[in-house]
């Protein structure tokens, strides 16, 4: 059997000393591979759009949040609209809920603490790949508290879509709901978007905060 194909991670934050941290921690990582590094958010686009000319995209980029020039939200915005193929985890430290809370209404599809350890960050790009939610504990419960009412109540949702609402917070990809409801990957994928629509929500690590917030799940 041929070795898996790495994932291939852009690594972004103003600072260079953090910025090595996390590269050492992905470099120790098996399955994992450094594509490159930037400073600033339009230093990032800038790397992706050349990428991109050369189909060489990463899959996941790691992204701060506090920067010069461009920050992370306004980033993770262009990134999602330009390179949707690419997934945004937002790297963050423990008092930046509130950009968080903007970074996953722009399409991020995860956080990590800047000081998680690298199984935390080996865990959080499997799932970003795999368009699984990985949720840091700590984070989720502070995100929660913060987190603005939705524009409708979970009323709103057939009991199938609550059910589907709880798998997306365990973690679970489109393929694993389909296989757990007897259903096609097709008809979870449109379960998942019909209850986003709902819930006025753009991205399932909202919609897993939400069914925490609601008690349906707890948070790992």
């Amino acid at each position: 059997m041929s070795a898996p194909t790495p994932i291939q991670v852009l690594v972004v934050d103003d600072h260079a000393v953090v910025r090595r941290g996390v590269v050492a921690y992905l470099e120790a990582l098996e399955d994992v591979a450094v594509a490159g590094e930037a400073g600033t958010g339009s230093e990032a686009l800038e790397r992706l759009a050349r990428a991109s000319a050369l189909q060489e995209l990463p899959d996941v980029v790691l992204m701060d949040l506090q920067m010069p020039e461009m920050d992370g939200v306004t980033a993770t915005a262009e990134i999602v609209r330009r390179f949707p193929g690419v997934k945004v985890v937002i790297l963050t430290s423990f008092g930046e809920t509130e950009r968080v809370h903007a970074a996953l209404e722009k399409g991020a599809s995860g956080y990590l603490l800047k000081d998680a350890g690298p199984a935390e960050v080996d865990a959080a790009l499997r799932a970003a790949v795999r368009d699984e939610v990985f949720l840091d504990a700590a984070v989720t419960r502070k995100l929660t508290q913060e987190m603005r009412a939705p524009r409708t109540g979970l009323g709103v949702l057939t009991a199938r879509e609550k059910e589907v609402l709880i798998l997306v917070a365990e973690g679970r990809s489109n393929k694993d709901i389909a296989d757990h409801l007897v259903i096609s990957e097709r008809t979870a994928r449109t379960h998942v978007s019909h209850l986003l629509a709902k819930m006025g929500l753009s991205s399932r690590t909202q919609a897993a905060l939400l069914a925490v917030k609601e008690g349906l799940v707890q948070p790992r």
